[in-house]
C-alpha cells in the first residue's frame, strides 16, 4: 500500500512541534500547539495507524472524502474517539452533509456571515445526544490571492463579533489562514503569519479577551515550526506524516 511508516513519522513531527514550542517567545501566551493530521487522499489504514499511537485530530479538505472516511466501518470500530476537522472550502449547499457526520469536531473555514448562518441553522436542527455547539474557526485570506478563500483581514473582527453575538449554536474558537505557498524565509518572517497574528491581537483587544482564548490555525508541513514560533496553536500537517499525495480527481 505504502512505504511510509506513519507511526514513526508522526512521532518525529510531535517532537518537532515540542521543539518549536520551546523556541516560542515567552510573551506569546498561546497554548501548546495541537497537531492536526491532514489525511486527504490517504487510505483509511494510514489513519488507523496514526490513531493507534495516540493521534486523535484529523483534517480533510473535500466533503465527499470526509463523508466516506468518517462513516467507514473500520474507522467507526477502531477509532471511536477520532475528531474530524473540515479544512477545505465549504459551500453552503453541502453544510448538511458535514454536520451529520459522526465525530465531526470543527469547521476551520468559515469565511462569511452567510456560511456561518447556514452552519448555525443546520446545527440547531440537528438532533444529537449530548449536543454541544459546533466548533468553528474564521478563515482569513491573509495573502489577498483571488484563488484563496477567506475573509479579508480588515473584515475579520466584524465577523468574529457577529458570530459571537448572534450564533449561539457555534463555538467560535479562533482564526485560521492558508496563506501563500513557498515563502522564502531568508527574506524574513512569513507576512501571512504576521497578518494573522495582528488580527488575533485586534480581536483580543476589542473583545477584552485573553490571548489564550483565541486559537490560531496556521502552518503546514513546510513551515509549521515557523508558525509555532510566531504563535500558532493548531498546525495542519499532511505530507510530513503520510507522505506525498496524489491529486484528488474530485477536487
Amino acid at each position: 500500500m505504502t512505504d511510509v511508516d506513519v507511526k514513526a513519522t508522526l512521532q518525529q513531527i510531535l517532537k518537532r512541534v515540542d521543539a518549536a514550542y520551546d523556541q516560542r517567545p515567552k510573551e506569546l501566551k498561546g497554548d501548546k500547539p495541537l497537531l492536526l493530521a491532514v489525511s486527504k487522499t490517504k487510505p483509511v489504514e494510514m489513519i488507523i495507524d496514526a490513531y493507534s499511537v495516540g493521534q486523535r485530530h484529523f483534517g480533510e479538505n473535500y466533503v465527499e472524502e470526509l463523508v466516506e472516511k468518517s462513516q467507514h466501518p473500520e474507522i467507526l470500530s477502531q477509532c471511536p474517539d477520532i475528531k474530524w476537522h473540515f479544512i477545505g472550502h465549504l459551500q453552503t449547499n453541502k453544510v448538511n452533509k458535514i454536520i451529520k457526520l459522526p465525530n465531526m469536531h470543527m469547521v476551520q473555514t468559515v469565511h462569511s456571515e452567510k456560511l456561518a448562518n447556514n452552519l448555525n441553522s443546520a446545527w440547531q436542527k440537528f438532533e444529537k445526544e449530548n449536543k454541544q455547539p459546533l466548533n468553528v474557526l474564521i478563515q482569513i485570506n491573509t495573502s489577498g490571492e483571488e484563488a484563496k478563500n477567506g475573509i479579508a483581514p480588515s473584515d475579520a473582527p466584524k465577523l468574529y463579533k457577529y458570530i459571537k453575538e448572534n450564533l449561539k449554536e457555534l463555538n467560535l474558537n479562533g482564526i485560521m489562514t492558508i496563506g501563500a505557498f513557498g515563502h522564502d524565509y531568508s527574506q524574513g518572517p512569513n507576512p501571512d503569519f504576521i497578518t494573522l497574528m495582528q488580527v488575533h491581537k485586534q480581536i483580543c483587544e476589542e473583545n477584552q479577551l485573553n490571548e489564550k482564548d483565541i486559537q490560531v490555525s496556521m502552518g503546514m508541513s513546510n513551515d509549521f515550526e515557523k508558525a509555532i514560533e510566531m504563535g500558532s496553536t493548531i498546525v495542519r500537517v499532511g505530507t510530513s506524516i503520510f507522505g506525498y499525495r496524489t491529486k484528488n480527481p474530485s477536487a
